[in-house]
């Protein structure tokens, strides 16, 4: 299997959802028309699985914020690195990408990271 994902774990302001949604659906059509097959973004609902480490403290949200789970899948690791340099080329994410940019969340408290399918049905 070359499948390959993209994974993310965000803590988000409560009162912040509507935007991240916005931003969230520019950047899915952005990774979608560059060639990904699917684009992901969830808000937490259920975080607190008794006897687990819950979703909350593995992203560190704090008081008034809760947890988006996000994902984007790729044909392979070869298509992810090409479908992201040219996502980050696109014009339409360059103002998500400038230094001060008034995104609704902070990306250095971002977990990311890139995984290969070990499973897939």
């Amino acid at each position: 299997m070359d499948t390959y994902v993209d994974g993310f774990l965000i803590p988000l302001a409560a009162n912040r959802i509507d935007d991240y949604k916005a931003i969230a659906t520019l950047a899915g059509q952005v990774w979608k028309d560059h060639g990904a097959l699917a684009y992901c973004e969830c808000v937490g609902d259920d975080l607190d699985a008794p006897g687990m480490v819950s979703f909350r403290q593995s992203a560190a949200a704090a008081e008034g914020e809760t947890v988006i789970f996000a994902w984007i899948v790729y044909p392979s690791r070869e298509a992810r690195d090409r479908i992201n340099a040219a996502v980050m080329a696109d014009p339409r994410m360059a103002q998500m990408q400038a230094p001060d940019a008034p995104l609704p969340f902070d990306c250095t408290r971002m977990a990311c990271g890139g995984f290969r399918m070990l499973v897939e049905c």
